[in-house]
């Protein structure tokens, strides 16, 4: 037996019998990459199946998520512990084998992929993370962190903008031990790729600062010494990234090779059969001969061996390097802060618009947690985003001159910018932070929602939150964006009201397990004497009156100051107001039930909820008496404090819109 062949087809068979069990599914890459990823996992790739999180071990992303079959027949074949009904649950309610690799779901898959071209960007991240580490963990005789990044996309990933965000990132920074692996089969969905992607693609990546390889598997398939002699080469260059282009067939041995109608559906019981023939495989179906097994086992019995020499040396590191030692544990287990550490960023004395007490809060909390990393799209001087050089510490700026620098520079590149984040959070050892303007979230939005889906602790800073922008204009003032963010599972948006109100949206980032919306002002905002920890629980009473009020007046942010204002001249006409803070919607509805009604009780109908954003957050706070002062439109260019009177933002309209709902529940 040719064990290195029947293992290559192994991998093709498998995956097709599974796609043609689920009736559903991608087999053309599998079956096309199946000699790539055979390269890569059994001669290559650092792993150690009974220890899938070892800090260093490389990591592995198929960025083309929806030939998942091909990431699952990999770990079934070298032992991570999926097993031959997983595979014939493929894209079944409850299988470890959903239709694209979802991270935190089955063992040994990295990152959730599936939206071309985010895999490519998490494996930036990723490869940033290991530069970042090393650079600030490692020394002379102990490589404590010292691994690739490994990543195969297709045509699609490559044409999604994305790509070219993430891989010029790459490029600007020479991540060397990044390698990405290019199935260059020219078919998508629609057929040939000349209908929409005819640019030379190694001269695109040449220019973005990558080494460029190529493989030909057109005519030699099943090529192993090539695809290994371009891994060789592409590790042997550490200055800059390497893409291996690797010519192929897209569902190769099948009869539809070459044709888009292997992309994105089963082979078909007959072209099934007709491809076993071809590939010579005679096995009942799911079945593979031991020899194979025992063949995939020796790279997991290396990884292992591997993996025992790192941990005698990390015992060395930990002797010679005791304080060093001690914080690299705790950045690679995602050590939280506790709240008793923290207390002093509740500290603010005089107006200030959010971003600026964020600022404040933000380069406390970077002297107090190592992991922290992170950067701006562009627009540090403006999101205050960057952590300051003090005395005791120099957080210096990432660059290929200084991998140890905890400042990132993204660039114009809101999408991968996210992304990137992403795959450092995934990466382990960082607790990872971008910026931009609010309204920018459109672009970062897919990353994002990514986050929320694999409930990865990224914090977003997103400043300019709202018509405040003024001058700019209604491109640049967010309407529809906190309820496009709110409406995301697992996404917690605070939209804070002053500085004690943003150190609490700060701790509640940095010590939670989801990801985070920071959403601050431009314009300055008082400081609050009732505000602090309470914005924890998402919602809370900022000013009360003498027993039950008439009207509970609920805001969030900027617009806090106008119901506080508007409490003090209800006053003056005999009515008793509420003013009720709501950072945090999401934080909110994680309280009891008791304590949600001890806020916002249930007997006052009477209530006006003040945003200057969509108003569809709000009709369940606002109920059927209840008025809302919101945006209803998009802004316009002016001054802010010509937009705020102009749209309805005034103590007067809340006055007015408080009696009006008081009126409704005669």
């Amino acid at each position: 037996m040719d064990v290195q062949k029947t293992t290559i087809n192994a991998i093709r068979v498998l995956s097709a019998e599974a796609i043609e069990t689920a009736k559903s599914g991608h087999p053309g890459l599998p079956l096309g990459c199946a000699p790539i990823a055979y390269a890569l996992w059994q001669n290559f790739l650092k792993f150690n199946p009974k220890d899938a999180k070892w800090d260093n071990r490389d990591r592995f992303v198929l960025s083309a998520g929806h030939g998942s079959m091909l990431n699952y027949s990999l770990l079934y074949l070298y032992g991570f512990g999926l097993q031959k009904e997983d595979l014939m649950k493929f894209r079944q309610l409850g299988s470890k084998t959903p239709g694209h690799p979802e991270y935190g779901h089955t063992v040994g898959v990295e990152t959730t992929t599936g939206p071309l071209g985010q895999g490519i960007a998490n494996a930036v991240g990723m490869a940033l993370a290991e530069a970042n580490l090393a650079k600030r963990y490692n020394k002379e005789g102990f490589n404590v962190v010292d691994h690739y990044t490994y990543a195969i996309c297709g045509d699609g990933c490559l044409q999604e903008g994305i790509s070219y965000e993430a891989c010029s990132f790459a490029g600007t920074h020479g991540l060397g031990k990044l390698i990405l692996f290019y199935d260059d089969n020219d078919i998508t969905i629609e057929g040939d790729t000349d209908v929409t992607f005819k640019e030379n693609v190694g001269a695109r990546f040449a220019a973005q600062n990558w080494q460029v390889l190529h493989v030909d598997l057109v005519c030699s398939p099943d090529d192993i010494d090539a695809l290994s002699k371009a891994v060789e080469e592409a590790k042997a260059r550490t200055d800059k990234p390497s893409v291996i282009i690797c010519h192929t067939r897209i569902g190769y041995g099948s009869p539809l090779e070459g044709s888009e109608k292997s992309h994105g559906a089963p082979l078909g019981a007959e072209n099934l059969q007709k491809t076993k023939e071809k590939l010579g495989w005679e096995y009942p179906p799911f079945e593979c001969p031991e020899e194979v097994f025992e063949h995939c086992a020796e790279a997991g019995k290396k990884g292992a061996k591997e993996e025992v020499a790192w941990k005698k040396m990390f015992i060395d590191y930990e002797s010679e390097y005791p304080e060093l030692a001690e914080e690299y544990k705790k950045v690679m287990a995602g050590e939280k802060p506790v709240d008793a550490d923290l207390d002093d960023l509740y500290d603010f004395d005089k107006p200030m618009a959010t971003r600026q007490t964020s600022a404040k809060v933000l380069n406390k909390l970077a002297a107090k947690i190592p992991a922290l990393i992170g950067g701006s799209a562009d627009l540090a001087p403006s999101n205050l985003s960057d952590m300051k050089n003090t005395d005791e510490i120099t957080y210096g700026d990432f660059s290929p001159a200084n991998f140890a620098g905890r400042n990132l520079h993204f660039g114009i590149r809101e999408h991968a910018m996210a992304a990137i984040a992403n795959g450092m959070q995934l990466h382990g050892g960082m607790q990872a932070y971008c910026a931009t303007f609010f309204v920018f979230s459109d672009y970062c939005k897919p990353a994002m929602r990514l986050s929320a889906l694999m409930k990865l602790p990224v914090t977003y800073i997103m400043t300019h939150d709202s018509i405040g922008v003024g001058e700019d204009g209604p491109t640049h003032q967010p309407v529809e964006q906190l309820i496009m963010l709110r409406s995301i599972p697992g996404l917690k948006v605070y939209r804070p009201a002053d500085g004690k109100e943003t150190a609490a949206a700060w701790v509640s980032a940095v010590t939670g397990n989801e990801p985070t919306v920071l959403v601050f002002t431009r314009q300055a905002l008082p400081q609050y004497e009732n505000s602090g920890k309470e914005a924890l629980k998402g919602g809370y009473v900022l000013e009360d009156c003498d027993g039950a009020p008439d009207v509970v007046l609920m805001a969030t942010g900027s617009e806090v100051e106008l119901c506080v204002k508007a409490k003090a001249t209800l006053a003056e006409q005999g009515v008793k107001a509420r003013v009720v803070s709501m950072p945090c919607f999401e934080e909110f509805e994680k309280q009891t039930a008791e304590y949600k009604e001890s806020v916002i009780p249930a007997s006052v109908k009477a209530r006006v909820c003040v945003e200057a954003g969509s108003p569809y957050s709000w009709y369940k706070y606002a109920g059927d008496c209840g008025e809302i002062v919101a945006m209803n439109s998009f802004g316009a260019s002016a001054p802010a404090g010509k937009l705020f009177p102009y749209f309805g933002f005034t103590v007067e309209n809340v006055v007015e819109k408080a009696l009006a709902s008081i009126e409704k529940t005669k």
